[in-house]
């Protein structure tokens, strides 16, 4: 996802209570990022759709292995419209949502993860995915944003977008190639969505 694409909300949204900082879910619906014919950023040997895709098969396997249920958006290099992968989600009772990229820029000295949502619970989730890769994963988290992405607009539930790390920068890239940092990736995601899951 280029960084021109980004569009970020003026307007702070207000903070929640701790007595609200959890959430009551059994389902995570997990989208990977673009596919078919969008392969998203192409940089330094890699193509973001396949990342995606990697990254979202894992946290599906580390969801499961705790038993919560799970629902991918795809899970074949296909071409999903943005209405089509909110409206698989909006189908999925007691759920959350988390999108799953990577960015690329053209100012390649840029690095890090960065975590987008829309609503006060949307950034519940972000909060604590962000805290998550920043304790977990090498290299910075650039922090959370409101932003006003289609999946996000459009998915009733928490929803979240997670850029994994600018694939343009040489350096991350390296590390974004390697299956083991890509685990990492997809472990510090799953502690997130644990760490705000109400009892």
């Amino acid at each position: 996802m280029r960084l021109a694409c980004i569009a970020l909300a003026a307007l702070a949204l207000p903070a929640l209570p701790a007595a609200a900082q959890t959430l009551r879910f059994s389902t995570v619906v997990i989208d990977a990022g673009h596919g078919g014919k969008d392969g998203g950023s192409v940089w330094n040997g890699l193509v973001e759709k396949r990342l995606c895709l990697d990254v979202a098969k894992r946290v599906e396997t580390a969801l499961k292995s705790r038993g919560l249920k799970t629902v991918m958006t795809r899970r074949t290099d296909t071409f999903v419209e943005l209405e089509q992968r909110a409206r698989i989600a909006n189908r999925v009772p007691s759920s959350i949502f988390v999108s799953i990229h990577f960015n690329g820029s053209r100012t390649t000295i840029i690095s890090g993860g960065e975590t987008y949502y829309r609503s006060p619970r949307g950034k519940i989730l972000a909060s604590a995915i962000s805290r998550s890769v920043k304790s977990k994963v090498p290299g910075s988290s650039r922090g959370i944003f409101d932003a006003d992405y289609k999946v996000l607009r459009e998915t009733k539930m928490p929803a979240v977008l997670v850029e994994c790390g600018y694939i343009s920068n040489k350096r991350e890239a390296a590390r974004c190639a390697d299956p083991a940092h890509r685990q990492k990736l997809a472990d510090a995601i799953v502690s997130g969505l644990l760490a705000v899951r109400e009892r």
